[in-house]
């Protein structure tokens, strides 16, 4: 589907094809979210989106959730189909975050689906330190563009400590700050990981 961009109303002649990924789970499954084409994003595929939602577990309700690189939200809108309480999703394209925004009028998701058009690290660095930390963290990110390393310092202000973290990246990645993969999988050229913060296990393992 070929859309024509409008600005005041008024159409700049600028067209943009509309892409689609299918939501697998929960209250939505198989209903259809649909986001225009941008640089980097790349919907993460069904298997691995299952994959990930065995190991979360397919119930989410009661917890929060943070995805920094939403892109087509296939992340942020499985976690609410399957009854994460809030999840916010970061984006910093203006069209890519337009579609979240119709995708969550269209889902009826507005009560617990946030939009925030911002920058991943500059979201991040302000995150109010007196707010609620999120249970779970989606980060897809561009790859090989230095995201991860940049966001790994902020990651304590954002996840509670017994939180854990969704990564996708090029490379495997063992470890991201205190946080050590403990599942992991490959598809195509991606990698993608499940992490959990060992110091908190392990402290919590001794009481």
């Amino acid at each position: 589907m070929a859309l024509t961009a409008l600005k005041g109303g008024v159409s700049t002649g600028v067209s943009f094809t509309m892409n689609s990924v299918r939501l697998i789970g929960g209250a939505w499954r198989r209903r259809v979210l649909r986001f225009p084409d941008a640089v980097g994003l790349r919907p993460t595929p069904d298997r691995v989106r299952e994959t990930l939602f065995n190991w979360l577990g397919q119930d989410l309700s009661g917890l929060s959730c943070l995805d920094l690189f939403a892109g087509s939200g296939a992340l942020g809108f499985e976690a609410a189909s399957r009854g994460a309480a809030r999840v916010v999703m970061v984006e910093q394209s203006a069209d890519v975050a337009a579609a979240l925004h119709a995708n969550a009028r269209l889902l009826a998701a507005e009560e617990r689906v946030e939009i925030v058009r911002a920058d991943a690290v500059k979201f991040a660095s302000s995150y109010d330190i007196a707010a609620p930390r999120f249970d779970v963290l989606f980060l897809d990110p561009p790859y090989n563009r230095g995201w991860l390393g940049r966001l790994a310092p902020m990651l304590p202000g954002l996840l509670a400590d017994d939180g854990v973290i969704y990564v996708e990246a090029g490379t495997p990645q063992e470890a991201y700050g205190r946080w050590r993969t403990v599942r992991s999988g490959k598809a195509g050229q991606v990698f993608y990981h499940l992490m959990r913060n060992k110091e908190y296990e392990e402290h919590d393992g001794s009481q």
